[in-house]
């Protein structure tokens, strides 16, 4: 009998294991089924970025493209047609597109000249605020439905983007 009590005991640690895993799978799945964060601007232009995007996510897995000054030309309403329709296909690949909220504030970016559809997402707040409390992911006003599930992409984000 105490051998059959063993047993039992080994195969429910089994169960709350697997059960465990599963758990650890699915909380990580969303994040496993998204591409990378590709920065367009830090050394590469937005051509070779959107390409990499692209390539890299080939069966419309979502993907993220930060672009920077200057590479943000791309995003304008008034983008050249060559731009224009590597950015409608980073779009149909089911890219996102970003740029950083600091380089509107700082007039680098004029708002009021992106397409639709680009986020402008805000880096690390200063020390000492309280806009993105301590373990938080996101600000309040933000939808995190637009940003990465990967908290690593969004950590890089967030850095590239602090000022």
């Amino acid at each position: 009998m105490v051998q059959e009590d063993r047993r039992i005991s080994s195969h429910a640690k089994c169960i709350v294991i697997a059960a465990a895993i599963c758990a650890g799978t699915a909380a990580t799945a969303g994040a496993q089924a998204e591409g990378g964060l590709y920065i367009a601007g830090a050394g590469s232009s937005f051509q070779q970025t959107a390409q990499k995007g692209i390539k890299n996510n080939p069966r419309g897995q979502r993907f993220f493209l930060l672009s920077l000054p200057p590479e943000t030309r791309a995003l304008m309403v008034n983008a050249t047609p060559q731009l224009a329709a590597l950015r409608d296909r980073v779009i149909a690949a089911n890219g996102m597109l970003y740029v950083c909220q600091r380089d509107i504030d700082n007039g680098k970016i004029d708002a009021s000249n992106l397409v639709p559809g680009v986020v402008a997402v805000r880096g690390w707040p200063p020390a000492g605020s309280e806009a993105l409390p301590h373990g938080a992911r996101y600000f309040d006003d933000e939808d995190p439905s637009k940003l990465p599930a990967s908290n690593n992409a969004l950590r890089r984000l967030r850095s590239t983007c602090a000022a």
